[in-house]
């Protein structure tokens, strides 16, 4: 989580905060996956890196007539 915009350790601790008494080692460790791949996803639109579903779509109709044409 280097781009997270508060240190590791105090993202920990709002995590732990946030999570009930009885959570696992399993639990921490999907939020900690959940908020890395959110700030991933906001870093990736604060660089202009990701496109709109109308885009998408169109990019998967152009994907799949190529895999009709090839076979």
């Amino acid at each position: 989580m280097a781009d997270s915009p508060l240190p590791v350790r105090d993202t920990l601790t709002e995590i732990a905060r946030l999570l009930p008494s009885d959570a696992s080692l399993e639990d921490v460790q999907y939020h900690l996956y959940v908020r890395q791949q959110i700030e991933a996803g906001l870093a990736d639109e604060g660089a202009g890196r990701l496109i709109d579903t109308d885009e998408m779509r169109k990019r998967l109709v152009a994907h799949r007539r190529e895999r009709e044409n090839r076979g």
